[in-house]
């Protein structure tokens, strides 16, 4: 999977937590920001993001 598609992949991710936050659900805020913080700060989209940034990776 290239840089752009790990990065793709994780905000869409990112994206499925903020929106079951903003439901008008109770829902366990903590929890999900646990899984926010697990998209965001896994290894490989950390690589990605930094190696796209400097315009590494295509």
């Amino acid at each position: 999977m290239s840089d752009q598609e790990l990065a793709v992949q994780a905000l869409s991710e990112a994206q499925q937590i903020l929106e079951e936050y903003l439901e008008p659900t109770h829902h366990d805020n903590e929890r999900l920001l646990d899984r926010l913080v697990e998209v965001l700060e896994r290894p490989s989209v950390i690589v990605a993001v930094d190696r796209l940034r400097r315009g590494a990776g295509q």
